[in-house]
């Protein structure tokens, strides 16, 4: 009842032209590969198969370029990349403060290089962000010199004060709620004065709305 109002959106997000079509192609060769292998050796022993189906899937969603092997995926749609170009330089305009999470620390990768095109400041914290720096990057955040902070889903989950942050977006959802709620978390805690607005990002129709 101390903490201020918060406001969780689902952004649906829709794919289009070749993103669109990777997909349905990915779905497709998957579903089939999956009834067979399902078929042949049943469904216990299809659980890696299964897994490694709902991972492409999901990183299709991302961003194509997330998924291995995939020589044009530098010349493909981008929903979620292009929602950030389109909404990131204007929350910063407004004064916001952002935390970006994602599961994918690649993802996070292709996510600096836009905000270095648009010339906006941000600093990462992952798993391979040595332990050392953590707290000198939490509090350069805190100080609100840096506007946006990117974060591994599993590195910002927990045990962090971010509370400087008045936004946060989810770029893909986390098949535990929970996960998502404490990361949200590291904004919306005691010390937070600010409402703080939630933004989940998932592609229409996909795996990630299933």
């Amino acid at each position: 009842q101390e903490l201020p109002e918060k406001t969780e959106t689902l952004l649906r997000v829709e794919l289009a032209g070749t993103q669109a079509d990777l997909y349905e192609t990915v779905r497709a060769t998957m579903d089939e590969k999956l009834r067979d292998a399902i078929a042949k050796q049943g469904l216990a022993r299809s659980q890696i198969m299964v897994l490694d189906a709902l991972l492409k899937l999901r990183q299709v969603c991302c961003d194509p370029r997330l998924v291995k092997g995939n020589r044009a995926a530098a010349t493909m749609e981008r929903a979620k990349m292009e929602w950030l170009r389109d909404n990131l330089p204007e929350l910063v305009d407004e004064g916001r403060r952002l935390l970006v999470f994602s599961q994918f620390t690649e993802m996070l990768s292709l996510v600096e290089r836009e905000l270095s095109d648009l010339q906006l400041p941000f600093l990462v914290l992952t798993g391979d962000t040595p332990v050392r720096e953590r707290g000198a990057l939490v509090q350069q955040f805190q100080a609100k010199s840096v506007p946006i902070l990117l974060l591994s889903l599993k590195a910002g989950g927990v045990g962090l004060n971010l509370t400087a942050a008045d936004t946060v977006i989810h770029l893909d959802p986390w098949w535990n709620p929970a996960v998502e709620q404490q990361a949200t978390a590291r904004a919306h805690r005691i010390g937070q004065d600010q409402p703080v607005f939630v933004y989940k990002l998932v592609v229409a129709g996909s795996i990630e709305e299933r």
